[in-house]
């Protein structure tokens, strides 16, 4: 039976209401500090922690809770004999349901130029010291961190005087997961500060949901979508929908995908994605001449795809979109006769991003699960390793090496093995994920829709044969950007000498798995 309860809360939701029914209900309430405040004002009558402790809050607040007599009433475990006693010896009366949230570090560190100290002093201590306390000993104590269960909690106990070990259970868990969260928060802040970070010995990472999924991968999978905790600029988590079903897991990933290689390019630019991968992309002199060349890649692959783009949809961009069907619309915003055609289409969704240009931090990381563990790495945020290296007799013309760069940062985001041909800044041809390099060029000019000839050539990796310089040549392809490294880098040199092919070294690979 609930027959005392402290109360002491940073998110004040719904707290007075509530103290107002367990009032009704003959519940004592014991308060601290500006929850105690805020009842008595809304005519609760409280008991003061002090009180109950006999000794004054102290140190600006900082210690208001940690005494025997609070943990004491919290921790004890009712049918166990020996502890009830020594609580009639010392004085000290249970303590039946406790409802704390704490010190809102999170909201302090998320604000611009937080100082150090406004951090620290926004740790919470007697907060998760009681609420673990109360969590331990579950069975006895109701424990209640998030505002949400107010009326859950308030349900159980009118109809029953008590509140279910199911319900406990639940709320015990939450609470472990919150002083997790809250732990991990402060841990990676401060972590964050350090210039050179490198990996702790031990990983804690924690995320909020954004939303659950209908499904995952596959309809038989369940999944939900998870943010970091931060501002996320240019992040999909801070995508706004006007228009369209909610988004799928493959949505997320295409999407994510999509923008991640958007953010490449300054200039108007288009990516077309499907099934993960780079289907089409165009930069031009204005977004829908950037739209027509990402189609004109591969008409038939977008259909069904997602298209992102880095500047405003305008109507004439949206009517030709509307012309196929496409999952996904993405941009930093829409004109509004723009917006209206588009949503003359149900089964389209369309997702505005202000900031869709604003990359990943260079300190971020990229988390890749496998059984049994994770793998851990940083972003990979570069291009190139210095200067571009001019290996071959022939230099690139100006175009070319404009077409070369455009190619290569596309080629980047292709998963491996990777081959774009590239022309004009538009994608002629695009060859992902082959487990051989000379598939992957010959896939990348056999599915070409556009002329390949007078295109140039970008591989994710080195070539370990002249074959895929040879397949270049036949095509008509004029330059080649590449990493090097192979030590058969020769071969592919004299064979791209022997064609009159101009060839690049970056310095850099971009694997993608």
């Amino acid at each position: 039976m609930i027959k005392r309860a402290l109360i002491s809360v940073s998110n004040k939701t719904g707290v007075v209401e509530f103290a107002k029914e367990l009032k009704k209900l003959g519940v004592e309430i014991i308060s601290t500090g500006g929850t105690a405040r805020k009842l008595s004002e809304n005519g609760i009558e409280v008991t003061k922690v002090s009180d109950i402790t006999g000794f004054p809050e102290c140190l600006d607040g900082r210690v208001k809770t940690l005494h025997p007599v609070i943990h004491g009433g919290i921790l004890a475990v009712r049918d166990n004999e020996d502890h009830m006693t020594q609580l009639k010896e010392l004085n000290i009366d249970p303590i039946d349901l406790l409802v704390i949230n704490l010190y809102p570090f999170k909201e302090t560190i998320s604000k611009e130029d937080v100082k150090l100290e406004d951090a620290i002093e926004n740790i919470d201590i007697g907060g998760p010291t009681m609420l673990r306390s109360a969590a331990k000993n579950f069975k006895d104590v109701v424990v209640v961190v998030d505002p949400s269960d107010y009326e859950k909690v308030l349900d159980e106990i009118k109809e029953n005087k008590e509140v279910s070990y199911e319900t406990k259970y639940e709320l015990a868990l939450k609470v472990f997961e919150y002083t997790a969260h809250y732990d991990t928060l402060i841990s990676g802040y401060l972590r964050s500060r350090l210039e050179n970070r490198k990996f702790p010995e031990i990983l804690t990472l924690t995320y909020e949901k954004v939303q659950d999924l209908r499904y995952g991968e596959n309809p038989h999978q369940q999944a939900a979508f998870y943010k970091e905790i931060g501002k996320n600029e240019g992040s999909l988590v801070n995508a706004q929908q006007l228009h369209g079903k909610e988004l799928s897991f493959n949505n997320i990933n295409d999407t994510n995908g999509a923008l991640e290689l958007l953010k490449e390019y300054e200039k108007p630019t288009v990516v077309a994605v499907k099934h993960a991968n780079a289907c089409g992309v165009g930069s031009g002199y204005d977004i829908y001449d950037a739209y027509m060349k990402a189609y004109e890649c591969d008409p038939k692959s977008i259909f069904g795809g997602i298209v992102a783009a880095n500047r405003t949809i305008d109507i004439r961009t949206a009517e030709e979109i509307n012309k196929i069907f496409v999952e996904i619309v993405i941009a930093p915003d829409f004109e509004e006769d723009a917006l209206e055609v588009l949503k003359s289409k149900k089964n389209i969704r369309l997702l505005k991003l202000k900031d869709i240009d604003k990359a990943q931090k260079a300190n971020s990381m990229d988390i890749k699960k496998v059984n049994g563990g994770i793998l851990l790495q940083g972003v990979d945020s570069e291009l190139y390793d210095g200067e571009f290296k001019v290996v071959t007799e022939r230099i690139p013309t100006e175009k070319e090496m404009e077409d070369l760069k455009f190619a290569w940062k596309v080629c980047k985001h292709i998963k491996s093995n990777g081959i774009v041909l590239a022309k004009c800044k538009q994608t002629v041809g695009i060859g992902p994920g082959q487990v051989n390099r000379i598939w992957a060029v010959e896939n990348a000019i056999r599915q070409a829709f556009v002329e390949v000839k007078g295109a140039v050539m970008a591989s994710d990796a080195f070539f370990p044969f002249a074959d895929c310089v040879e397949a270049a040549a036949k095509a008509g392809i004029t330059a080649i950007i590449q990493p090097g490294g192979s030590i058969r880098d020769q071969e592919s040199i004299d064979a791209a000498n022997k064609y009159g092919i101009a060839m690049v070294f970056t310095g850099m690979r971009h694997f993608k798995h």
